[in-house]
């Protein structure tokens, strides 16, 4: 999950912001060539991430066949506190799909190394909770604290990396206020913060 600055303050998905730039036992997989080679890393620490990523995949194996469907691939790397942009997750999935036949699913096998080297690696890293709040804040001509759901969608949309489709109505879903049609952008940034796992190695 996101690193903590010393002052205290949390960081959010780099999504949220593209314009400023959510079990068995982990297998033999954990004693793949990838994992060996890998150099200044205990065995344990390696082993535990591997672990992470195994439970977060079976998740999304709703035929527990260790292959989930290629679009809960974003789902899955997000719950293991990586924000990737829409052009990364891209680039990551063109290392684990399958090459010669795409079939529109990922195998565990060819996931987990990727994964593992992206925690380790710690890529995707969220941006810091002061600097979503400065960019919200710069969309709030007025001042008010608040962002309405047209001004939102048009921005989300129309600017930078635009959202999907999906990704408006979940990050709509989060922080819209049903009763006023806004979103209190504060609130929303609180409930985006993410936690950095102590047991990640450094």
């Amino acid at each position: 999950m996101a690193e903590q600055e010393g002052n205290g303050e949390g960081l959010c998905s780099n999504k949220c912001t593209h314009w400023v730039r959510y079990s068995p036992e982990p297998n033999h997989l954990l004693t793949s060539p990838f994992s060996l080679a890998l150099r200044g890393k205990t065995d344990g620490a390696v082993a535990e991430i591997e672990k992470k990523i195994i439970e977060a995949f079976e998740v999304f194996d709703h035929e527990c066949n260790k292959t989930v469907d290629v679009r809960e691939i974003g789902s899955i790397v997000r719950s293991l506190g990586c924000f990737p942009t829409e052009a990364e997750l891209h680039e990551l999935l063109a290392k684990v799909e399958e090459e010669e036949e795409p079939t529109g699913y990922v195998h565990l096998e060819k996931f987990l190394p990727v994964m593992t080297k992206v925690l380790l690696d710690r890529s995707y890293r969220p941006i810091p909770e002061d600097v979503l709040l400065h960019a919200f804040e710069a969309l709030d001509e007025n001042k008010c604290g608040y962002l309405t759901k047209d001004e939102l969608v048009k921005h989300m949309t129309e600017e930078g990396e635009p959202f999907t489709e999906e990704e408006m109505e979940e990050m709509l879903s989060n922080g819209l206020d049903p009763e006023t049609n806004t979103v209190h952008y504060r609130d929303y940034i609180s409930m985006m913060i993410v936690e950095e796992p102590e047991d990640l190695p450094q």
